[in-house]
């Protein structure tokens, strides 16, 4: 969420930063609210001076025994009406908060500029792009050759977007699972593994709501949300808490399935595993001072990043361009991976930047040493990574002749052999 003060005193520079985003800030309706509440605020203040007046004439009345009936009945109304002054300035609060929270975080100063996901940058690229002896497969072709996953049967027991992984696939899925978990802990990350079932509070945090409701998956009674990736609990771990400054940064790494509706992406990447319903992630999360916040932004990818080189899979970073940001990220690079099926590249992590964006809405802060008062923590995240496309990758890029897929030295002694045949 946005700081409503920097909100107030920057309205220009505010609506203009997010035009840069593609959206159009509700000017309008921020100045009326935000008018309103000025006039209360004045109204409010000159009744406490008159409320402070009279309380002193009232002090004075008694000393003297002079009769202050009339200064008592004006201090109940006064009183009162402050009473409701407070109570509508609270009701202006809560819609100004809500407003906030349906508006998306501002770019970063670096972030380059341009309309949708045509204009990003590639910042670096690495590894060597396979040439084949013959025609590449996709990974649902080789799946079913190899018989290691399962779409159809995924499919009657819980409908489309699913995969039901077997044999080799389904060692795969956990191989990988426990090297990125195993590298990452390492690099000193702490492993946590939250609960998949999250309240309102916790998505309300990290920006899935109100904004996105249509795209998660909702239990009723009682209302829970499935989280469509680990950030959601583990950046709540510190939700309405007060840090030390010596206590950051702190970093997480988690596993988790994850579920997402995948509300508007029907007809895109139907087969395979590219989009599905539910899949498994490894994800990391920091907690850093503002000052910090890039840095630690530039090493999480880094970290992510190096799954990649450790699977020897080709890989290049881009910067989102401001027209394709997320929601609640001010900076975002996306590790896409080379997929040969495609022959293309492909998402398979973002690593975002959010400022303080969550630390408003979830209220995360931190203490320095030696000064008063608090500041809102910085918070970032990226997929280390999703599992299911790395899956896709290995399939994709060391599949052989013979129909038989090379296993990457880093995983063979979590898989226990060096080839799916």
């Amino acid at each position: 969420m946005l700081d409503p003060r920097f909100v107030r005193e920057n309205i220009d520079s505010v609506k203009e930063a997010l035009i840069k985003r593609g959206y159009e800030f509700p000017l309008a309706h921020f100045l009326s609210i935000n008018e309103k509440r000025m006039s209360l605020l004045k109204d409010t203040d000159e009744l406490r001076n008159r409320r402070n007046v009279v309380s002193e004439e009232i002090g004075r009345m008694k000393k003297q025994k002079e009769d202050a009936s009339a200064q008592l009945q004006e201090m109940k109304v006064v009183s009162d009406r402050i009473k409701s002054l407070d109570e509508e300035l609270k009701e202006l609060e809560d819609e100004t908060r809500a407003l906030l929270l349906t508006i998306p975080n501002i770019p970063h100063g670096s972030v380059p500029a341009g309309k949708d996901e045509t204009e990003n940058v590639e910042i670096r690229r690495w590894g060597v792009v396979r040439e084949f002896d013959f025609e590449p497969l996709n990974h649902w072709d080789i799946a079913e050759t190899l018989d290691i996953i399962d779409f159809d049967r995924a499919s009657k027991i819980a409908g489309a977007r699913f995969a039901l992984m077997k044999a080799a696939g389904a060692r795969l899925e956990r191989a990988l699972m426990n090297l990125m978990l195993d590298v990452h802990s390492e690099k000193g990350y702490t492993e946590v593994f939250p609960p998949v079932l999250v309240n309102r509070e916790s998505m309300t945090g990290t920006g899935q709501l109100p904004k996105f409701e249509m795209e998660l998956f909702r239990v009723a009674d009682p209302e829970f949300y499935l989280i469509p990736t680990a950030e959601v609990p583990v950046t709540n771990i510190h939700r309405d808490e007060i840090l030390k400054e010596s206590d950051l940064p702190i970093s997480y790494t988690a596993y988790t399935p994850c579920f997402r509706r995948e509300a508007g992406s029907y007809g895109k990447d139907t087969r395979g595993l590219i989009r599905q319903h539910q899949f498994n992630k490894v994800e990391l999360v920091k907690f850093v001072k503002p000052e910090d916040s890039c840095q630690e932004h530039e090493k999480l990818t880094a970290d992510a990043e190096d799954i990649l080189r450790r699977l020897d899979l080709p890989y290049r970073t881009v910067a989102l361009c401001t027209g394709d940001l997320g929601f609640s990220s001010a900076k975002t690079y996306d590790i896409e991976v080379w997929l040969p099926g495609q022959n293309r590249f492909r998402e398979i992590s973002s690593c975002s930047n959010f400022q303080d964006f969550q630390a408003r809405r979830a209220n995360i802060r931190f203490k320095r040493e030696g000064k008063k008062g608090t500041e809102y923590v910085h918070t970032l995240n990226g997929s280390g990574l999703a599992i299911g496309r790395t899956l896709v990758a290995i399939l994709e890029n060391f599949q052989q002749k013979d129909g038989s897929v090379f296993i990457p030295g880093a995983l063979r002694s979590y898989m226990g052999t060096d080839r799916i045949r």
